[in-house]
């Protein structure tokens, strides 16, 4: 059973908060379902391994029940039953044990067979079924948790089910000194992969060899992985928001956008910086430059207890709308970052522990111009900390950097 670097006592005082928060209503929490895929590997449902740390047990489930008389199954975690023929195919699986238990956190664990069964005779006692899933749009299909209580109220008649879906993004938007810790050892292996890359960036390079170099970086860096689809994008592409191609070759006069970062313990670092092809940006490039930059700088200022995403948006966004560039900033400040790249957003004022991006940019199609600075920031009691601030950002540190670099690569 794969788990995460974080201890198992935090895990399980999340799992308290969350049965305390229901105050009697059920809940279920589901891990998702598929087999590992050919390319990457299967991921757990990011609000399952935010409780439980675990990160290969597809199928699997926490079950809420405050009101079971039985204490040790209050909180159970359900899997699936093992399968030996599939498990030669897929990676052998633990029994239910004292030391699954104990690595877990939890006391109780049963198996996907015997879920109805607890679900049916918690909800006839309860009569309250909570969903913790975000709801989806009418278009797509059913939240798993609503799907398996619509089963259930078919079944139990009487029972409410409720809207709960604020109770998890609210709580993993406030990080953990453990959460922390492991975000910002993703941007550490994220400078290093920077680092790495800026000796590469030259005319007749390609974005992909770009890529390679830097995601080699992140992983020499201490990254597990990349925490995204890595952006390397030169001129026009650059003003793609989402590039991914990557197989273009560089030119002499472009800028380079690259938006990508590190992954550790499962927790995501985001960055986006621009480079000039020829190692030193133009005047123009260099004035669009400096623009995103005093954005960036604006929203960072801005960022504090209380204030709001919408007051980030606002400081940020003035400074290029006062410039006459409004139209070509075409996308949100910013989002939380965690477990998922894009954690849940939150309503409500920012809080201390609360670690999000802040990515200005401005995007010139006509001119082959695309400029992105992004930076992950940390909400502290009387500000913020900027995570990232040792990748080169101004024009200046960016042009320095990569004379140095190109220095040692020779």
């Amino acid at each position: 059973m794969i788990r995460s670097p974080i201890k198992v006592e935090e895990f399980r005082d999340r799992r308290k908060r969350v049965l305390r928060s229901l105050k009697g209503a059920l809940a279920l929490v589901h891990s998702g379902t598929g087999a590992p895929p050919l390319r990457g590997g299967w991921e757990p449902m990011a609000d399952f391994h935010y409780l439980t740390g675990i990160r290969d047990e597809s199928g699997a489930a926490v079950l809420f029940d405050a009101t079971n008389p039985d204490p040790r199954r209050r909180i159970m975690l359900v899997l699936r039953p093992t399968d030996p023929e599939l498990e030669q195919w897929d990676g052998f699986r633990d029994l239910i044990s004292r030391k699954m238990k104990q690595a877990t956190g939890f006391e109780s664990v049963i198996r996907t067979t015997a879920l109805p069964r607890f679900l049916t005779a918690a909800a006839k006692r309860t009569k309250r079924l909570a969903c913790l899933h975000q709801f989806a749009v009418y278009e797509a299909p059913v939240s798993a948790d609503l799907a398996v209580f619509r089963k259930v109220a078919e079944r139990v008649p009487g029972v409410a089910i409720e809207d709960r879906t604020d109770l998890l993004p609210q709580m993993r938007a406030i990080k953990s000194r453990a959460e922390q810790g492991l975000i910002r050892k993703a941007a550490d292996a994220t400078r290093l992969g920077y680092e790495r890359v800026m000796g590469v960036i030259a005319p007749g390079v390609s974005e992909r060899d770009v890529q390679r170099a830097l995601e080699a970086g992140f992983i020499e860096g201490g990254g597990e992985r990349t925490a995204y689809n890595s952006i390397v994008g030169a001129g026009a592409n650059a003003t793609v928001l989402h590039y991914m191609r990557n197989d273009a070759m560089l030119e002499d006069g472009q800028v380079l956008l690259i938006d990508a970062a590190a992954e550790v313990g499962g927790y995501a670092a985001d960055v986006t910086r621009a480079f000039p092809v020829s190692g030193k940006f133009t005047k123009e490039q260099r004035e669009i430059y400096d623009l995103v930059l005093r954005s960036l700088d604006a929203g960072i200022k801005a960022a504090r207890p209380g204030a709001t995403f919408v007051d980030v948006d606002m400081a940020s966004r003035e400074v290029i709308d006062r410039a006459g560039l409004g139209d070509t900033f075409v996308h949100g400040i910013g989002h939380h970052i965690g477990l998922e790249v894009h954690d849940p957003q939150t309503q409500g004022g920012l809080e201390p522990g609360m670690i999000f991006t802040i990515e200005p940019g401005v995007y010139l199609q006509d001119r082959g111009l695309g400029i992105r600075i992004e930076d992950d920031v940390l909400i502290t009691r009387d500000g913020c900390k900027n995570l990232t601030s040792a990748i080169p950002r101004t024009a200046e540190e960016v042009e320095a950097a990569m004379r140095a670099a190109r220095r040692r690569a020779r």
